[in-house]
């Protein structure tokens, strides 16, 4: 009986391709573990990825190099990690997955829903960045290390001081990230209230109430409530919950995780008592700057 995936390559189910040659197929996974998640397959069905002779083999890791060129260059991220399961499906592939941390690549987190729509998107975003047979960069030579890559930060280094770190992400780089991701995004409540990205420079020492209430320009004295990020945005990530909108439950799973890895100690602080309460979901970073979002719930 074919694989799934030879039904794919036949013809016989519909997929959201990416790229295609004589040998090889790649195509968005349906159940990703986070947008641009690609399926690069060779269309001769083997079971076990290193039963393919040795050209065979060859062959398919070239073709997922300029996949997952394209994939980088249209989905925002650090890297493209790579993995070889091979348990679910009886038909050689290799994943393609964009990441900015390590756990992004955890097999054991939670898939997404793409909506069908998005997924088209995705995949005509890739397919535009795939570049022709045997070129490695835009002009036909070997591509740039990426700004992020570790040539580039050696290089760096050896311009700058000993002390200075390039490495982690400083906090104009999150702020930016954080000013993007929350565009557009709104807190439900029995009102709507956007979410605004915002940036303070914390106190030195224990970041009492006090101190808080004083660093966020709020009245002296007014009641302060700690919430973990997950439980505060948890109607807003699940799919089918207060939004009952995929992609838009995705942004916020997103942006939730994004806070979750780039920042320490992430948490929301209601302040004040109802029918409106401020909100200030934040974290620290490296340089020990408190970023986040800030938005008004309603409760009356």
């Amino acid at each position: 009986m074919p694989s799934i995936f030879s039904r794919i390559i036949s013809g016989e189910l519909p997929a959201f391709k990416v790229a295609e040659d004589a040998d090889h197929l790649a195509f968005l996974d349906i159940t990703p573990l986070v947008e641009g998640h690609t399926l690069v397959i060779p269309k001769r069905e083997v079971d076990y990825i290193f039963d393919l002779p040795p050209a065979e083999l060859a062959g398919l890791h070239q073709f997922a190099q300029r996949v997952a060129q394209a994939v980088r260059d249209a989905v925002p991220c650090k890297r493209i990690g790579v993995a070889v399961i091979g348990l679910e499906v009886p038909h050689a592939h290799i994943h393609l997955i964009p990441m900015n941390r390590v756990s992004d690549m955890n097999f054991a987190n939670p898939k997404i829903k793409v909506a069908e729509a998005r997924m088209k998107e995705l995949a005509d975003a890739i397919s535009a960045k795939l570049l022709p047979e045997g070129e490695a960069g835009p002009t036909g030579q070997a591509t740039e290390p990426a700004p992020d890559s570790k040539a580039v930060r050696e290089t760096s280094k050896a311009k700058m001081p000993p002390s200075a770190d390039t490495t982690a992400p400083t906090s104009d780089t999150v702020m930016d990230q954080l000013q993007t991701m929350t565009k557009g995004l709104f807190y439900m409540s029995e009102s709507d209230a956007p979410l605004e990205a915002v940036s303070y420079a914390a106190p030195n020492g224990e970041l009492t109430d006090a101190a808080l209430l004083k660093l966020l320009g709020q009245p002296d004295g007014s009641p302060v409530e700690t919430k973990e990020l997950t439980v505060f945005l948890r109607n807003h990530t699940a799919d089918n919950g207060v939004l009952g909108n995929v992609e838009l439950a995705n942004r916020y799973k997103a942006l939730q995780m994004f806070m979750k890895q780039e920042l320490q100690e992430a948490k929301v602080y209601r302040i004040g008592k109802g029918p409106q309460i401020q909100a200030f979901a934040l974290g620290k970073t490296e340089e020990g700057k408190l970023v986040g979002f800030k938005t008004v719930l309603t409760e009356t």
